[in-house]
Formats: C-alpha cells, sequence, structure tokens
C-alpha cells in the first residue's frame, strides 16, 4: 500500500507549484507587453553630422530611451536563422494593418498586391525547389538564350509597338542601324513644346526620339533611359536645329548634352578620341566665347543672324537617312549616313548590359532595324551565372546584443547582380562587424521562376526578408516600414538606415557622422530637400487627393538616409494604431512621419551632400547608381584607403 508524504513534503510541493504558476503568469504579461505588435515602448538614439537644422516645437521633450540590453524578441514568422524555412524569412510586418483610411489612395492598392502577395508566398512556401531546377552553367552556354544579331522590317518593328527587345542588352562592339525617313513639320499645340498666345500661329514641330532602354525594375516604373537621343529639326527653344542627348532614371533626368552646330573644343573632353559633338555651322571654327555670347544676346532680344552650314543638319525633312549606334570603350557613338555626329560618354549606374530595348518615336517612318554583335547572356535571365555561393558572403547569425546601426537594402525580386555586388563589396563590412547588421528587403515578383531562384538565394546566403506583396512601384513604402519593424523589433538597433540595392556605403563614415550628435538626441539624416514642391501636371503628377498640401515636408533623398530608432518605433505606433498616413513617394513619406515626430519632440535634422543621390562624389558617405562592376571598383579603391568615385571606363 502506498504510503502519503509527510505535511513538510507536500506543503514544499504546493509552494513550489504555485511559484511555477506566478513565474508562468509573469512570462505572460511580458510576452503581452513586449510583443511587437502589443509594445508601445520608445526606443530611441541620436546622432548626426553636417548641417545642424534645429526643428522642432516649443516645450521640453522627453529624450528617447536607449535600446534595451537584450533584443527585442522577434514574432514566430521571423526566424533570422538560416534553415528555419521560409517562413523564418518574412517580415514581422502586419501588411494587413494598413487596410485603413490613413492609407488614402494607396489602400485598394495595398490590399489587393498583400492579398495577392500571401497567396504567390504560399504557393512558393509549399513548392519543392529542386522540381524547378534552373539550367547549369553547361546548360545555359550550350542554349543561348539571346540571338547574337536581329533584323526587323518596318512592319515587324510596327507589330512590336515600335519597340526592338534586346534582352541580353549590349556589349562592347555591339551596334544599332536604323534606315528611316523624316516626316515633314506638323503643328504641335502640347503646352510643353509650344505655348502659344492668342492670335498667334501654331508652331511647326519635326523631331524623333531613340532611346536604348532598361528593364523595369517594379510594375509601374517607367524602364530607365540609357541613352537618349533626340534630333529636333524645329520646335527647340534655341529657335536652331539641334540634338540634345542624356540619360533618365527613377524620374531623374541627368544633365543634357546639346549639339548645337558647333564643333567641340579642342581642349574638351573626348570618347574613344572623338569629339561629343561634330560641328555643321561654316563658321564655327572662327566662333569665340564673344561672338557666342553676342549670338545668344541677338537671340534674346529678338535680332537674328544669319547662319551660314557647312554641311547640312544630319537630318532633312522627307529624306531617308542610315543610323547606327555603337557601343565604345568610352561611350555611344552615333553616325548618319557614314559620317560621325556625336558621342556619348557613359555615366555612372548605366551599364552596357541593361540596354535591352530600342524605342524610335516621333517624325519618323521606320523601314527596317538591324542589331549585331549582341550578348547572350543576360543577369537577371542567368542568376545562376552571377550567385556566386560561397560561404565567404553567407549572413552571420543576429548578435545577441543591440546593435548600433542597422540597414535595409531595398531591392527587387529579380536584382540578383546588384545583391551579388552588395555582399562582395561594402556589406563585408558589416559582416565583420558587431555594431551592424545589414539585410536585403524583397517583395515578390510576377514571375515564379524569379521567385523560385530568390528563395534559393535567400536559403542560402540567409540575409533577405522577404515582405508579402506583389512588387509595385507605388508600394516601395511598404518595405520601408518593413526595415523600421525589423530594426526594432528584430536587432533593436540605435540608428536604422534604409538604402537601396545600387547605393555603395562607406559604413565607417556613416557611423562616424552619427556619433558626432549627443546619443539622448532624435535624429533624421541625409541629402534633405527644402520646400519642395509637388508636380501637379506630367507622367509623374500627383493629384491633390493624393497630396493636398503647396509643400512636401522637409524630407531625405530615398537613395540613403538614416533615423534613430525612437522615430522609428514612432512609425510603428502610427501602423498598430491605423493612424500612420501613407503616400506612394516612400522618401516624401518618411519626411512626414519624421515631421508629425518632431511636433511633440525635438529632432535633428543632418543635412549632409555626401549621402550623394545622383551619383558619386568624392569623400562620399552614400554613392547612388553604381552598377555591380562600379560597385567592385570602388570597393578596391576603399581597400586601398581611397574612398574615390569610379566610371566604367
Amino acid at each position: 500500500m502506498r504510503r502519503s508524504p509527510p505535511n513538510g513534503v507536500s506543503y514544499r510541493r504546493r509552494a513550489i507549484e504555485g511559484l511555477a504558476a506566478v513565474l508562468l503568469l509573469y512570462a505572460v504579461l511580458v510576452f503581452v507587453l513586449e510583443s511587437p505588435l502589443m509594445s508601445t515602448t520608445l526606443l530611441g538614439g541620436g546622432g548626426g553630422g553636417g548641417q545642424h537644422l534645429h526643428l522642432s516645437v516649443d516645450g521640453e521633450r522627453a529624450a528617447p530611451a536607449r535600446p534595451a540590453k537584450e533584443p527585442h524578441p522577434a514574432s514566430a514568422s521571423v526566424s533570422p536563422a538560416r534553415g528555419a524555412g521560409l517562413s523564418g524569412m518574412l517580415s514581422g510586418l502586419d501588411l494587413r494593418l494598413l487596410n485603413s483610411s490613413r492609407s488614402g489612395t494607396l489602400r485598394r492598392s495595398v490590399t489587393e498586391a498583400v492579398d495577392g502577395g500571401a497567396r504567390v508566398f504560399s504557393e512558393l512556401e509549399s513548392l519543392d525547389p529542386d522540381a524547378v531546377a534552373p539550367p547549369s552553367r553547361d546548360e545555359a552556354d550550350e542554349n543561348p538564350q539571346c540571338a547574337q544579331s536581329i533584323v526587323l522590317t518596318a512592319e515587324e518593328f510596327r507589330e512590336k509597338g515600335r519597340l526592338v527587345e534586346l534582352p541580353c542588352g549590349l556589349t562592347l562592339g555591339s551596334h544599332i542601324t536604323v534606315a528611316a525617313t523624316l516626316r515633314a513639320p506638323h503643328a504641335e499645340d502640347n503646352p510643353k513644346i509650344a505655348l502659344l498666345r492668342e492670335g498667334e500661329q501654331p508652331i511647326m514641330v519635326s523631331q524623333f526620339m531613340m532611346e536604348l532602354q532598361g528593364l523595369k525594375t517594379v510594375d509601374g516604373e517607367d524602364p530607365p533611359r540609357i541613352f537618349h537621343f533626340n534630333p529636333r529639326l524645329h520646335g527647340d527653344w534655341s529657335g536652331r536645329p539641334v540634338i540634345e542627348q542624356n540619360t533618365c532614371y527613377r524620374m531623374q533626368w541627368g544633365t543634357p548634352l546639346r549639339c548645337e552646330g558647333f564643333k567641340s573644343h579642342a581642349d574638351e573632353e573626348t570618347v574613344d578620341g572623338l569629339v561629343k559633338c561634330e560641328g555643321w555651322i561654316r563658321d564655327n571654327e572662327d566662333r569665340s566665347e564673344d561672338t557666342n555670347t553676342a549670338w545668344w544676346l541677338n537671340r534674346l532680344i529678338g535680332q537674328k543672324k544669319e547662319v551660314n552650314f557647312d554641311w547640312p543638319f544630319p537630318f532633312v525633312e522627307d529624306r531617308l537617312f542610315v543610323l547606327t549606334i555603337s557601343a565604345g570603350l568610352e561611350g555611344y557613338h552615333v553616325n548618319v549616313d557614314g559620317r560621325h555626329v556625336t558621342s556619348f560618354p557613359y555615366r555612372t549606374g548605366f551599364v552596357l548590359e541593361d540596354a535591352t530595348g530600342l524605342s524610335l518615336n516621333g517624325d519618323l517612318d521606320v523601314q527596317s532595324v538591324f542589331a549585331g554583335s549582341l550578348p547572350t547572356t543576360h543577369p537577371s535571365f542567368a542568376p545562376q551565372g552571377y550567385l556566386e555561393m560561397s560561404t565567404i558572403w553567407q549572413a552571420p547569425p543576429l548578435p545577441d546584443e543591440p546593435v548600433e546601426i542597422f540597414i535595409g537594402i531595398l531591392s527587387s525580386g529579380n536584382h540578383f547582380a546588384e545583391r551579388m555586388a552588395v555582399r562582395k563589396t561594402w556589406m563585408s563590412a558589416v559582416r565583420k562587424s558587431s555594431n551592424a547588421v545589414a539585410r536585403f528587403f524583397v517583395a515578390l515578383h510576377g514571375r515564379k521562376e524569379v521567385n523560385v531562384q530568390l528563395r534559393r538565394e535567400a536559403e542560402f546566403f540567409g540575409d533577405i526578408v522577404f515582405v508579402p506583396f506583389l512588387d509595385n512601384y507605388d508600394l516601395v513604402v511598404l518595405k520601408t516600414l518593413a526595415i523600421c519593424e525589423y530594426g526594432v523589433h528584430v536587432v533593436s538597433a540605435k540608428y536604422v538606415m534604409k538604402c537601396d540595392d545600387d547605393n555603395f556605403v562607406r559604413l565607417d563614415s556613416v557611423i562616424s557622422e552619427v556619433r558626432n550628435v549627443p546619443s539622448d538626441r532624435s535624429l533624421y539624416m541625409g541629402n534633405i530637400n527644402f520646400h519642395h514642391t509637388p508636380l501637379r501636371s506630367g507622367k509623374w503628377a500627383v493629384t491633390y487627393e493624393e497630396w493636398p498640401e503647396k509643400e512636401y515636408p522637409s524630407y531625405a533623398n530615398g537613395p540613403g538616409y538614416v533615423i534613430s530608432s525612437d522615430i522609428a518605433d514612432f512609425i510603428l505606433s502610427g501602423i498598430r494604431n491605423k493612424t500612420l498616413r501613407l503616400f506612394k513617394m516612400e522618401d516624401v513619406s518618411m519626411g512626414l512621419w519624421v515631421d508629425q515626430f518632431a511636433r511633440t519632440r525635438h529632432v535633428e535634422y543632418i543635412h549632409s551632400l555626401k549621402f550623394c543621390q545622383f551619383g558619386c562624389i568624392e569623400d562620399y558617405y552614400t554613392a547612388h547608381y553604381q552598377s555591380p562592376r562600379l560597385m567592385l571598383c570602388m570597393w578596391q579603391k576603399l581597400l586601398d584607403g581611397k574612398p574615390q568615385c569610379c566610371n566604367v571606363r
């Protein structure tokens, strides 16, 4: 027969059980209060340097709290370790909370993209990657995806929407020849070209545009214009025939190169030994700077001077011409009817393999197009040739202690080459640092094969966070919100930095700059725009429904900026409370949120041109529009102790 335990033992057992129950209750309370979706704790830090702009309201403010000694526990869906399954790489941000009236005109787009993304992510998670195996390098070599030459007749060109597809881009020595006839000038009523006053006769315009275009980064965004060639016979503001050349990337036009009939100066930089502009005006050689100034003054006051032409403008109405554009070592060269006309130097961030289409529009009738010496592979279509599956590029485990800075890198699903270049260059400094963590934030792509390869990449390198929505240019702001969530709730960073995957970051310089501001201050650092107004017309117009105010708040350019973690946590509280206002321009959205934060607490606005958004400058902190090849060049220079820019020569 079993004996009952002594009274003392029974008492001790009940005491232990009671203590266990109290500890369990305490653990539940801690989990509820510290959960990323429930916590309202303000984490913070500050820092900065450069130009200090104190923008705050009157009154005292509490300093932001320093990060906790231990990182916040991630939600169950956010496990940073490799091998934890696809769900372990999913952002902990609950995108469903953005389905509110505060999302404005984006509400419907957010809902559709999130619903579609959930379906695609579920399919990707259940898919066996081996069932969609990529071709090996040998198979890719044996079966090239792109033709080495392309020939289109006039009818075929029209059927393709006046666009010549170059799936694998261009390479050194590639050339494209177009035979076409210019149409007679027509009356133009477009106010962007000719603004007529009452009683004035219509302006007669004749021009065409030839553009080498790149791949769209995300849906809804215009493809980059890698080379824009625009001869204008009539309708130019100068009143003379002119050829204008330029580049455009993410709504940002570069500085135009205009050829106006005067040959480039002898001391001006050449392109592969050729002048940028040939001359077609007879008295160009004898024309001095004073004479040029006088010509423009006469033009401004309405006195026209007779201009003599040594040889005609290379394009004549109702006449067939044969134009050839070729890719040289230093730039593009344009010949018309066998004679060199212009040369356009390659610009930083625009590389030959990105030119995946040729567009021809305007007052011309195309007779035929021939492209030759084309490459047969491209990084976006052969990712296995650009992803180096080496363990030295894998992300280390997340640190147990809070970090000083977290860098969230916006990337698109098919940017395999860009992410690999970041891993092999400035991200190497992040991996070796105990005070920094970096991750790529990627939405789901519309092509299944891209998502499958993206999954393989994420599982191997361990540095990709999936934001589960179908990628869309107007919804890039969702990735920024996911960066804030990860920086605050997963790594407990003191500062959160956002940058793009074509942005080269000097980690030591950025950290040094934020340390220049006392650590108890809130921080917003970058290349800051002040008093910018929305565009109300054109392709990139912002409606009054989207943005009713006359000006945007002060905001840092999107390619790279830093905020303190108390600002990031304030943004997350706006999501939880469904009070966060969304706008399609993510950098303007961040400026709006910081402005709201600054109404109750002081913020250090640190403006520095060294966060360069248009390319690269000497002694940069960040350099935008850097191709994979340029990143490797800049990294080597940085290792040599020279923080200098590279070009593509």
